[in-house]
């Protein structure tokens, strides 16, 4: 199945030919060079073949089919209700058909990671199914429940009630030990076909600028990713997993050669916690920044673009207390270069809570190391979700204090603070103001609202006229409503 973005979840990798040395052997020095590599030729059967057949009978019986159905209710309706002139008369939301039902089939690929039957995929694969089969290599069925789906790393854990027996199952490598140029296996079910295996390398490491999930730190691979293939595995020769293929960059919804897989460290991260018990917890940094350009490298006395230069710092906030300032640049983590935000969120989402990680760190000119304790995003002040009901332009919303834990829930900017909009009920003031869910109301008649008790006692009905203040995201608007 596709990937919501221009990049198609699927698999492949490209062979290696390792025979394009030989023929540069040959006319080097005349007869002696062509004895000596006469000399090392394979002699028998053995030593010619290449054969990764030994690591796909290991991994293959550990990574299944995926099937996902859900029921859909559609409309249908003739094609005059789009027309403007209609609609002006009649508005955009008359929906004058009958409504029907329809199946929605979704194919994928999972891996066995616990020999209990739990099973990992991408999010995308089981996304609002109701009913999720999971087919074994042997063609054995077993329906599957969701344990956790996180849209923010695109990963989903599942589990299969095996009735006490233990499955194949693939270990989880250290994907930090991977290199460009590895060699790696693909396996997954692309098409429908069945399980398929290919081969190829790893392209290259650290990829941030993908765009497919919130946490960007993708493996490249040339493996020719196609529909089917998305939650398979991408396995190194040791036998471990180094990833779950996820995305390729396409324009036509075929591979091109660029695939990419989540890294074995964050796949790791999220079935703990699937196991743990369901609830995702990420360390928190409770800090913001932004890459370190070519001028500003300069100016901060870098021989090189690198690091993250912090412009926000929660107050006391993990950051804060560890004695970060806005100005410094992270440069690395626990031995690991930093070159973007998206690094840095990803280098700390793979800790656990607890861990302390170890920061290299460019402080006003001078290189320290900084020692921080991780600890999980508080939710201070408490969300307080309340729809307002009183006789004023906001109501029909439904707000919610923002605090670091809410606004990762959310996924919205853990930096930020005040009311934030939820919901809005159809036809309400609210809706009709132009409110959006994620804005924060910011102020009312010229008073800063701060958390939603501020906000209550403001909309006092009965008021001439109300100036509000609204963040969309980059934006502060105003509106004035009489």
């Amino acid at each position: 199945m596709a990937h919501p973005l221009s990049f198609v979840p699927r698999l492949r990798l490209a062979g290696i030919c390792l025979f394009m040395a030989l023929p540069l052997c040959f006319g080097l020095g005349g007869q002696a060079a062509a004895e000596s590599v006469v000399k090392q030729l394979p002699v028998s059967q053995a030593e010619v073949q290449l054969s990764f057949a030994s690591v796909v009978k290991t991994a293959a019986p550990a990574v299944v089919n995926i099937y996902s159905r859900r029921v859909v209710r559609e409309v249908q309706r003739s094609p005059m209700f789009d027309d403007p002139f209609f609609q002006r008369f009649f508005g955009q939301g008359l929906d004058m058909g009958m409504p029907r039902e329809r199946v929605q089939n979704s194919l994928g690929s999972g891996v066995i990671v616990r020999g209990d039957g739990v099973i990992v995929t991408n999010t995308h694969v089981i996304k609002d199914s109701q009913q999720i089969t999971v087919a074994l290599s042997d063609r054995r069925e077993f329906e599957a429940k969701v344990l956790v789906a996180d849209s923010r790393t695109d990963l989903a854990v599942l589990r299969i009630d095996t009735k006490g027996e233990s499955l194949p199952r693939l270990d989880i490598g250290d994907s930090d030990q991977i290199e460009v140029g590895d060699i790696v296996l693909a396996i997954g079910n692309p098409f429908g076909v069945g399980q398929t295996v290919t081969s190829g390398i790893i392209s290259a490491l650290a990829r941030t600028q993908v765009g497919v999930s919130d946490y960007q730190f993708f493996i490249q691979t040339d493996a020719a990713i196609n529909p089917g293939n998305s939650g398979g595995a991408l396995v190194g020769l040791d036998g471990r997993l180094v990833g779950i293929n996820s995305a390729i960059y396409s324009r036509d919804g075929g591979s091109n050669g660029i695939g990419f897989a989540i890294p074995g460290n964050m796949v790791k991260s999220v079935v703990e916690a699937a196991i743990a018990g369901g609830r995702i917890v990420r360390p928190w940094l409770g800090a913001t920044g932004q890459p370190v350009t070519a001028d500003l490298a300069t100016g901060l006395g870098l021989d090189r673009p690198t690091g993250v230069l912090l412009n926000q710092v929660y107050p006391a906030g993990p950051a804060a207390r560890a004695g970060l300032r806005v100005g410094d640049v992270i440069l690395s983590v626990d031995g690991k270069d930093i070159f973007d935000p998206e690094a840095l969120n990803f280098r700390i989402a793979t800790l656990g809570v607890g861990h302390v990680a170890q920061l290299g760190v460019l402080s006003q000119g001078s290189r320290k190391d900084v020692s921080l304790p991780l600890s999980a995003a508080p939710e201070e002040p408490r969300r307080e979700v309340t729809r307002l009901t009183s006789g004023s332009p906001l109501a029909g919303a439904s707000v919610g204090n923002l605090s670091p834990a809410f606004a990762d829930e959310l996924g919205v900017d853990v930096m930020a603070q005040g009311v934030i909009v939820l919901e809005l009920g159809q036809g309400t003031p609210a809706a009709r103001l132009g409110l959006r869910p994620g804005d924060i109301v910011a102020g009312v008649n010229g008073k800063r609202i701060d958390k939603v008790a501020t906000l209550l006692a403001v909309l006092k009905p009965g008021a001439p006229q109300w100036q509000i203040t609204i963040r969309r995201q980059d934006q502060t608007l105003n509106v004035v409503v009489r």
